[in-house]
């Protein structure tokens, strides 16, 4: 009966658009990669160390400059070396911020929220 339960509860949860799902699935897996592509996409323009974007998200030093160069990998961010700092910023790519809009705006509703909630934490797994 349980494994009914889990094989509905999965298919209600992927009823997502399904570059939103990949999105999720592949770049932004993590709480505080949600964290980090939001900031990004409030602050197009930013570009900053780890040191200070972990000051402001609140977050360790060493999470955030694990999930920003992951982020960086993944293609959402681009790093580059500054003098003696590492600098993040949003990629240029279209695709990729056509993606975090939607992305964004959809995490606007609570339903895609719970879905995106249920997606993150699987994946944790």
């Amino acid at each position: 009966m349980e494994d009914i339960e889990l094989d509905l509860t999965g298919r209600l949860m992927a009823d997502m658009d399904p570059r939103l799902l990949e999105f999720l699935r592949t770049k932004v897996n993590s709480f505080v990669k949600w964290d980090l592509v939001r900031f990004f996409h409030d602050n197009p323009h930013t570009t900053d160390t780890a040191d200070n974007i972990a000051r402001y998200a609140g977050r360790s030093l060493e999470i955030i400059r694990t999930e920003l160069a992951e982020l960086a990998r993944a293609g959402v961010l681009e790093e580059n070396q500054l003098g003696d700092m590492i600098v993040y910023s949003l990629a240029p790519n279209r695709q990729i911020r056509e993606l975090l809009e939607q992305f964004v705006r959809a995490s606007d509703d609570q339903q895609f929220r719970v879905k995106a909630i249920y997606h993150i934490i699987r994946g944790m797994q």
